[in-house]
């Protein structure tokens, strides 16, 4: 029975493609379906193989720039990222302390409260990129004012 009904299928189809009328075009067209079809696959290959390189190039670009190249700021920038860094804290003495730069130094001067905030504020500046070195100018009240820079 399964012989003669994949015969009748086969019969069927070449009665189909083969019609003296209308053979040529059902043929046409089924090329033409089948071509499209590929080309279909073609596009979604190409373009799924686009992605998976466009992909691995980003993942080479993240592998090969890890690290952030540090800036070469000048001393004004250098000295309002230091100062933006150091007070970020609520009760940081923003108003007490001068913060400015010479050629990637970063200078410290002013009155604060505490000896303890004076280290706190000295080692934070020296963890913000870009500062080569701090002078320390801070003082606490009734001592007396550093003349010359310790770090």
């Amino acid at each position: 029975m399964r012989k003669v009904t994949g015969l009748a299928a086969v019969s069927a189809a070449a009665m189909y493609f083969f019609d003296p009328q209308e053979g040529r075009r059902r043929r046409a067209m089924a090329k033409d379906r089948t071509a499209g079809l590929f080309r279909g696959v073609w596009r979604k290959t190409e373009r799924a193989g686009r992605g998976v390189s466009a992909e691995a190039y980003g993942v080479t670009k993240k592998v090969t720039h890890r690290k952030e190249k540090e800036k070469d700021l000048d001393d004004v920038t250098l000295a309002r990222k230091v100062e933006s860094e150091i007070f970020r804290d609520a009760d940081a003495p923003k108003g007490q302390v001068d913060v400015n730069a010479v050629n990637g130094v970063v200078y410290l001067r002013g009155e604060v409260e505490r000896a303890e905030l004076i280290d706190d504020l000295v080692k934070a500046a020296k963890k913000v990129s870009g500062v080569k070195g701090v002078e320390n100018l801070l003082h606490t009240p009734g001592s007396p004012a550093p003349t010359t820079p310790t770090s």
